[in-house]
């Protein structure tokens, strides 16, 4: 890839959508380029489910084959990078990488997922993924009937609890802090049997990211074998904030059915634009990104009389 070269389509983001929406358009026999910075949200994740057919691979392994196939269509390139900013309007993008090299591109796709916003708690950052979860079907199977913790705290925590509570009736609801849950919501989960522990979480103790307890600020342990927990996110990539796209209320990019963000010419699929976090959802976004991509430089292919 030279410096300044042309692409009708340039993919930021090279994980489960960008992979997806570079197979379409590359089956489309548009000039591709995908950049990644190698560093996946999912990287300690050590197994990946319900996404048919690889149900229980490693993201690492998805991620390669999803490779090898996508770069299989000879007018898609795939660099190791990170993108500085981008520039410039629909048809007319010019895309800036850390390295120095510059790209000109018709149409963007942010595909660039978010970044988890964890509490300062000691030990969640390295059990992230494996035992420290956010979602009961990706990971509600492998945890069901066990020790389960639940950190939340309001009313999210009410919904959250009954619908964990549905993989394993050994819940626990840790609040970190005074409970601001009603107290008809309360009196419904204590009668369920799911305990509510106000004491805030100092530690999680694990091993190799494997939970086995957690320590309260009193000192008080509580065995576990997992624990969700509910954490805020940001956008892992602000250039489409810069750029003007508009966010949602959740936090996630703005995009009509077609993926198409609030600027002309730029789109996004994949956790940066679902409020459901799957590797089917990212997938099944970027495909459509890619396709609808397509559409938009085929119509503006044509003049108008």
């Amino acid at each position: 890839m030279e410096n300044n070269s042309f692409f009708e389509v340039v993919i930021i983001g090279g994980s489960y959508a960008g992979l997806a929406a570079g197979m379409a358009l590359g089956r489309a026999l548009r000039r591709v380029l995908i950049i990644d910075g190698g560093k996946p949200c999912n990287a300690q994740t050590p197994h990946s489910h319900n996404f048919l057919t690889h149900d229980g691979h490693t993201p690492a392994h998805i991620t390669a084959l999803g490779r090898e196939q996508v770069l299989a269509y000879p007018s898609v390139t795939l660099v190791t990078d990170e993108v500085r900013n981008v520039t410039g309007v629909d048809r007319d993008f010019q895309i800036e990488m850390t390295s120095g090299k510059r790209v000109n591109a018709q149409k963007v796709l942010f595909a660039t997922g978010i970044k988890d916003q964890l509490p300062e708690i000691e030990g969640i950052k390295d059990c992230w993924g494996i035992s420290a979860i956010h979602c009961p079907y990706c990971h509600g199977y492998e945890y069901r009937d066990m020790p389960t913790g639940l950190l939340v705290n309001g009313e999210m925590a009410f919904e959250k609890a009954r619908l964990i509570h549905h993989w394993t009736k050994q819940l626990t609801l840790f609040t970190n802090g005074k409970s601001t849950l009603n107290p008809t919501h309360t009196n419904q989960l204590s009668a369920s049997g799911i305990a509510i522990v106000e004491t805030p979480v100092r530690q999680i103790a694990h091993t190799g990211g494997f939970l086995t307890h957690v320590i309260l600020s009193d000192e008080t342990t509580v065995s576990l074998k997992a624990l969700y927990v509910s954490a805020p996110f940001v956008q892992h990539c602000p250039i489409p904030e810069n750029l003007g796209c508009e966010l949602l209320p959740s936090g996630h990019l703005k995009v009509d059915d077609f993926q198409r963000t609030t600027v002309p010419g730029i789109f996004a699929a994949g956790d940066n634009a679902v409020k459901f976090r799957s590797v089917a959802l990212a997938v099944a976004t970027g495909t459509g990104a890619g396709a609808f991509i397509n559409h938009e430089l085929i119509e503006s292919g044509y003049t108008k009389t």
